[in-house]
């Protein structure tokens, strides 16, 4: 794959949130993420670590590579500006109090209470500038029974529900296999973010706003809420398949398995015409989408006989050629390295690091046709920009 170009020299175009400064508290995935996203459209992200040993992701999380810092903490951290303070000291407080009068957004991820132990809540930084939209990423929230526990994505995974709905009926417990609720909670922040921002733009007057990894991943659950008060029964795994619509989930083939959405009449006319399977047209077990859905077993059977006749590059033609959405299972080697929408649509980025020389990451999925996302700094070594921020 041929390597992106480097951003052009000399000071970097307008963007869509330039003239935003954020104060960057913390650490691991879930606000590393959200401020990363906030970064690539151009915000000022200040990234305010400890001065010991910073983001616990630089050295306990993934692997290292030429340097300390692993490469987890890479994929989470461009765009972003390091300066450590000590913020247990009043010296470090004072530091930060002084960067507050200017910012605009100030967002944690430690747990409740921490923050005014520190000094540094929301009545404490309003205080020194009014219009400061302060942030949180909790695991459960700041109120609540489950406030004062800790948070992980797996746990918030497991107590939403993902883990009840994902995977094979009847298998062992699975969690999605991305971190939904740590990346769920980021995007809702930056969301949040972004309307307080616009909010105190207009008004003057900041405000206090929280999600937590819990919330975010409920809030993912439309489908799933909708089956439960429909019919009164918990959801279930269904594996691949689709809670709302069959046939929508991955078949076996010859040589692995293709996944296919005829999702309604129209497309289950279309899949039975093209795979000759007509007679299931007027079955009466598969005679419109609730039945579909009611007898899946038994509409998996009948389609997989015939699946596993051809490989999966064979039926992916032959369903797309009649007009039904369908595609692969790719592994990320195939992804990142073979996919040609991937390289066509420039998904694939590289920075220049320090330490670690040209290192790939992943694009922003966001087009903006006037301020696009751009990738201007590597993500920072610990402390880099004590000297340009703090004047020390």
């Amino acid at each position: 794959m041929p390597p992106s170009p480097p951003p052009p020299a000399g000071p970097p175009a307008a963007q869509a949130l330039t003239g935003m400064t954020v104060l960057d508290l913390t650490q691991v995935m879930a606000g590393p993420f959200c401020t990363m996203v906030l970064a690539d459209l151009g915000a000022d992200v200040i990234k305010v670590e400890n001065p010991q040993d910073g983001d616990q992701t630089r050295r306990s999380w993934g692997t290292s590579g030429k340097g300390e810092d692993s490469r987890a903490f890479l994929s989470l951290n461009r765009n972003k500006r390091s300066i450590t303070l000590d913020l247990k000291t009043q010296e470090g407080r004072d530091s930060f109090y002084r960067l507050v009068r200017t910012a605009d957004v100030v967002i944690e991820n430690w747990r409740p209470g921490v923050a005014e132990r520190l000094g540094l809540d929301f009545d404490t930084l309003s205080a020194i500038n009014p219009r400061l939209v302060v942030a949180s990423i909790s695991g459960f929230g700041k109120t609540g029974p489950y406030a004062t526990r800790p948070g992980y994505d797996l746990i918030a995974q497991a107590m939403a529900g993902v883990m009840s709905i994902t995977g094979e009926p009847d298998g062992r417990p699975v969690k999605s296999g991305i971190p939904v609720a740590d990346l769920g909670a980021g995007l809702f922040c930056a969301v949040g973010i972004l309307a307080a921002w616009s909010s105190s733009k207009e008004t003057g007057q900041g405000q206090y706003l929280e999600t937590s990894l819990f919330e975010s991943t409920l809030a993912l659950s439309v489908w799933e809420s909708t089956e439960f008060w429909t019919t009164g029964d918990a959801p279930l795994a269904l594996g691949s398949a689709n809670r709302m619509s069959a046939p929508y989930q991955a078949l076996a083939t010859k040589d692995g398995y293709v996944t296919i959405g005829a999702n309604n009449d129209r497309l289950w006319n279309r899949l039975c015409e093209c795979t000759e399977l007509t007679r299931l047209l007027s079955d009466t077990r598969f005679i419109d989408n609730p039945s579909r859905m009611a007898n899946r077993a038994a509409l998996v059977a009948e389609l997989e006989a015939v699946f596993t006749g051809r490989t999966t590059a064979e039926w992916v033609d032959v369903l797309l050629g009649a007009g039904i959405p369908a595609g692969p299972i790719q592994n990320y080697q195939q992804v990142l390295e073979e996919d040609p929408h991937v390289k066509e649509r420039d998904m694939i980025k590289f920075m220049d690091h320090p330490v670690e020389g040209r290192v790939e990451v992943i694009g922003s999925p966001i087009r903006l046709s006037r301020t696009p996302p751009t990738i201007r700094r590597h993500p920072p070594l610990l402390g880099e920009h004590n000297d340009e921020v703090l004047g020390t």
